[in-house]
């Protein structure tokens, strides 16, 4: 390793220079780079919905109405030439309205009342609108053009153009503050003025490269492609902190400069490879999702925090040598006072912390498997939204609805006729669009116009267009999902296909919540197993992955007892990014107590331990907070900005347990965390 080293910092210049380069290529190659905004799109290829769109893309034109579009103060002949510019913005696929259920010629006192009052109330029109993926942003704005501002429109298309035009430049601005952020708690705990540029500038090369080589990918989610960077640069900050602390302490020994930057990375790599492979390993936990939302932003993280790791090892320490008489000009005095008098207090408060920390345990893992979820993206942006303002508008006027869609084969119209008698039946189903319910099962097919018959049926399928008057998710939605199912599966055993908003949702939910024990495992486990193999220990891998999944179960216990839903997505996900991002402070607060107490008794071990490290732990925690609580203020997705607040909040939490509940639990448990590394003739058995 010695000699890795120090071939590394006697090529500086090149290896600096091939850094940048591969930086500035990254920087150029994120832009090609194409994002996905559909949740749905990363269901496992198995599922009943995603089987269902295939085969309803390959049978019929168009596709499942996406949007609703609603517009106030209309005749029906000025509905109807809405309509019409409606279906010729470039983008929509199919535009649905009361002339195609009723006979608009017909007076509106004369028409079915329940079915009028689906499109048509009180001079307002609501149309239901099927919009091409691939035209989401475009389309919508098209849309919302021909509406005028007293229009309205919700549904997973507008919600997905959303997030497509607005996450973009809130993530820009989260950056910035992060940014700045990072500056100030890196010049209040460095000790020159080019100290915090050229961590940033590491953390900017190891993010820029990641970024541009997310291309072998193909495409990257929303989700990944907005919390991303900002997470590996919260996440992978501390491995140049610590490197620095470790340089500037072999510096003041003496030895020459690049003598004591090969000392310090031989002394730090250790704790800092173990931090970076557990946090490695917690991200590809999420790589064994069956929900491929999780594999993609997995992946994208670990490649990242592997990247951050070679660059923290290689590129920093080559830049810090090369800019060493300037950061040497640019010298100034310690901003941040000593830590003894806080390992002092923490010697004092940890034993009382400790046991309450215990005693938390079980209550704070009972409330975290107790909260109630989101699990699709109808609520991705709340009340105060335009989106949540416009939904707000429309269900007001029309109430809630869903359009499902059911394929079935189109051979036999009697079973069909039986089917939709069935459908029509349940509660919830306020309206069919069938061959059977239009034309009637009595009229041949022959007799319809081409247009509409391509709607209806194919060669192989009928197609039954069904309104639904309940939300996208909820209790509610997955029981008439079920019944639907089971109704088909009654006359079409095996033979039918089913999707909508709904139904995507309910085959989520089935999906993310068989993931959760799975990614779970595996992420502790891993972890585990990499402390028990660096640390040569039973017991501290036992109490560090304790100490953190204990401050994970906090901070999603908070959600319960706030009675606030969660999004299964970020609960699944959060677990495997807290545990890897801060288990880092637990690994190095151990490995220098272990380290002081060869020499020290447990007192003063514990303080002189909280003095070492309760800088760089506060550092690189701080900005882990501050990054995600403003992703969670500043972002309008509700799903990023709960991702925010959690990792927020749970670095808080994390940070609170190594600070002041591990140094107890350390102390208490002395002997197996110290095993045989304490001399005999140095043990003191001092009592706390």
């Amino acid at each position: 390793m010695e000699r890795f080293y120090g071939a590394v910092t006697a090529r500086r210049k090149l290896v600096a220079a091939l850094f940048l380069l591969a930086a500035a290529a990254g920087f150029l190659l994120r832009a090609l780079v194409p994002v996905n905004y559909d949740i749905n799109d990363y269901l496992p290829e198995g599922t009943a919905s995603t089987q269902s769109l295939r085969v309803m893309e390959e049978q019929f034109p168009g596709g499942i109405p996406n949007a609703r579009v609603m517009a106030p103060d209309l005749s029906v002949p000025e509905a109807l030439a809405l309509k019409q510019t409606l279906a010729e913005t470039p983008g929509v696929l199919e535009v649905t309205w009361l002339d195609d259920v009723q006979d608009v010629t017909v007076p509106l006192a004369a028409m079915d009342q329940d079915v009028l009052e689906q499109y048509y109330r009180d001079g307002t029109a609501l149309f239901s609108v099927t919009v091409s993926e691939e035209d989401y942003v475009s389309a919508v704005e098209g849309m919302r053009q021909a509406v005028g501002p007293e229009g309205a429109l919700t549904g997973s298309a507008v919600s997905m153009a959303a997030s497509a035009t607005g996450t973009m430049g809130e993530v820009r601005l989260i950056g910035v503050f992060g940014v700045a952020f990072a500056l100030v708690v890196l010049a209040l705990t460095t000790t020159s003025w080019l100290e915090p540029l050229l961590v940033l500038l590491g953390l900017g090369v190891a993010v820029f490269i990641n970024a541009g080589s997310n291309l072998i990918f193909g495409e990257i989610s929303f989700v990944t492609n907005a919390a991303g960077s900002i997470l590996q640069m919260a996440v992978s900050l501390d491995y140049s902190v610590f490197l620095l602390h470790r340089f500037e302490e072999c510096r003041a020994e003496g030895t020459d400069d690049a003598g004591a930057m090969v000392r310090a990375l031989c002394k730090s790599t250790g704790s800092i490879l173990s931090s970076g492979l557990t946090t490695v390993i917690g991200f590809l936990a999420l790589a064994l999702m069956r929900f491929r939302l999780g594999p993609d932003l997995g992946l994208a993280l670990a490649k990242g925090v592997a990247i951050s790791l070679l660059t923290a090892l290689v590129f920093v320490p080559c830049a810090i040598l090369l800019t060493l008489p300037l950061a040497d000009k640019l010298r100034h005095r310690k901003l941040v006072p000593g830590m003894g008098g806080f390992g002092r207090l923490v010697r004092r408060v940890t034993l009382p912390l400790a046991a309450a920390f215990v005693i938390a345990i079980v209550p704070a893992f009972l409330a975290y498997n107790a909260n109630s979820f989101y699990y699709g993206s109808s609520q991705m942006f709340g009340p105060e939204s335009d989106y949540g303002r416009d939904t707000a508008a429309i269900e007001e006027t029309f109430g809630v609805s869903d359009t499902y869609v059911l394929l079935v084969p189109g051979q036999d119209t009697a079973v069909q006729t039986a089917l939709s008698r069935d459908l029509r039946a349940l509660d919830h189903v306020t309206g069919i669009i069938s061959y059977v319910d239009t034309a009637g099962a009595e009229v041949p097919m022959s007799y319809l116009d081409a247009d509409t018959l391509s709607q209806l049926a194919s060669d192989e399928y009928s197609r039954m267009v069904i309104s639904v008057d309940v939300p996208y998710e909820g209790e509610e939605t997955f029981a008439l999902v079920e019944d639907i199912r089971a109704a088909a599966e009654r006359w079409y055993p095996g033979g039918y296909y089913l999707a909508g908003q709904g139904v995507n949702t309910y085959d989520l939910m089935d999906t993310v919540t068989s993931d959760l024990a799975k990614v779970n495992l595996v992420a502790v486990g891993a972890v585990f197993l990499v402390l028990l193999l660096t640390m040569r220990s039973l017991w501290l891998p036992v109490l560090l992955v304790l100490c953190i999944e204990t401050a994970i179960w906090l901070n999603l216990a908070v959600p319960y007892f706030m009675g606030t839903p969660v999004f299964y997505i970020t609960y699944l996900i959060i677990s495997s990014i807290q545990l890897g991002a801060t288990v880092d402070y637990a690994i190095l607060f151990t490995d220098r107590y272990r380290e002081n107490r060869e020499a020290l008794d447990r007192k003063q071990a514990l303080v002189k331990t909280v003095a070492d490290t309760a800088v760089s732990i506060l550092t690189s925690g701080s900005v882990l907070t501050v990054v995600g609580l403003l992703m969670g203020y500043i972002s309008s997705n509700q799903l990023l900005a709960q991702l925010g607040l959690l990792l927020g909040r749970g670095a808080i939490f994390s940070l609170c347990a190594v600070l002041f509940v591990l140094p107890g639990l350390l102390c208490a448990t002395d002997r197996l965390v110290m095993g045989r590394r304490v001399r005999a003739g140095k043990e003191k058995e001092v009592q706390l």
